[in-house]
């Protein structure tokens, strides 16, 4: 499958380039996904689209493509993607949150791809999440625990492939983007984290012409969706479909950064009412603002009193 007409259509020059349509750009990316395009041609379509600019048209096709072609992962509630690359973040305390929304009966997949960083995967364990060795298996941990995490590699080896090729490029490219977009287990709700602001209204627009129902996206500690409990954050996305955009205040007056930890993974797991108050603010306001995605009015209420009812996951 050819891609030339698209890098015509983004690199013709000054006042005869455009953007590619929805159409065009989920055309151009079943072409890539394929295997068959010429690899020089994808790698001028994505660094045009970098040097361009992504619009949501661009991203909401891309990845619909993607998502048409990922295997089917079943009743998802919320889509929690993770595909930060790490440099600058501490320990993923985002995953206790993610573990306590699965709590509250709600089926939650995480995704991702972390490059060389492992703090993400080595931390699911230690948040007693289980990770899929395929699409039928993340099904049947959503339906035993509610709640599974998904490596890309697994899940859509083509568009891994894609991602991977920042490796080549040199440069990242619209597939992080996507990635996050891809959305799998077609979950009416999502929660994102950016590095770049930026991308926050990007990826709002790009969920509104998906068709979501519910989306957050914040810039998050090292570009994962957790909150920052020190900071005010501004939150972008979707509430019942419609345009959002919050200011969430600080929830504790303690500044450092989150890449500062005084305490590991494992003492949330083993003692969680022992740890410092604030990883226990940032678990808290992270779930917060996951369930008050979902639709929750209460979700702070909802948010302590899941913390308060958590047992160690790992007993001492």
């Amino acid at each position: 499958m050819s891609l030339a007409e698209h890098v015509r259509t983004l690199g013709r020059g000054p006042g005869r380039s455009r953007s590619l349509t929805e159409r065009e750009a989920n055309k151009a990316m079943r072409a890539m996904l394929s295997g068959d395009a010429a690899p020089e041609a994808v790698g001028a379509l994505l660094m045009l689209l970098r040097m361009k600019g992504e619009t949501a048209e661009e991203i909401a096709g891309l990845a619909r493509a993607a998502q048409e072609s990922a295997p089917a992962i079943e009743a998802v509630d919320l889509d929690w993607p993770s595909y930060a690359a790490g440099r600058t973040r501490g320990a993923p305390w985002f995953l206790f949150s993610a573990a306590m929304v699965a709590r509250s009966r709600h089926r939650v997949l995480l995704h991702g791809w972390n490059g060389a960083d492992r703090k993400v995967r080595d931390g699911l364990e230690t948040a007693g999440i289980k990770t899929a060795r395929n699409a039928d298996e993340a099904n049947a941990f959503l339906d035993r625990h509610g709640i599974a995490y998904l490596p890309l590699e697994a899940l859509h080896p083509a568009l891994f492939r894609l991602l991977t090729l920042r490796e080549v490029l040199g440069l990242r490219s619209c597939i992080n983007t996507v990635c996050r977009m891809l959305n799998p287990g077609r979950a009416n709700a999502s929660v994102q984290g950016v590095f770049h602001p930026s991308y926050r209204l990007l990826q709002a627009d790009a969920a509104a012409l998906l068709g979501w129902h519910g989306l957050s996206v914040i810039k998050g500690g090292g570009g994962e969706f957790e909150r920052h409990p020190s900071k005010r954050i501004s939150a972008f996305g979707l509430r019942r479909g419609r345009v959002y955009q919050s200011t969430l205040p600080a929830l504790t007056g303690e500044t450092r950064r989150l890449s500062v930890a005084s305490a590991p993974p494992l003492v949330a797991a083993q003692h969680p009412h022992s740890l410092p108050a604030f990883e226990t603010q940032t678990i808290i306001g992270t779930t917060a603002l996951a369930l008050d995605t979902l639709g929750h009015s209460d979700a702070a209420d909802m948010a302590a009193a899941l913390w308060t009812a958590t047992a160690p996951l790992h007993p001492a």
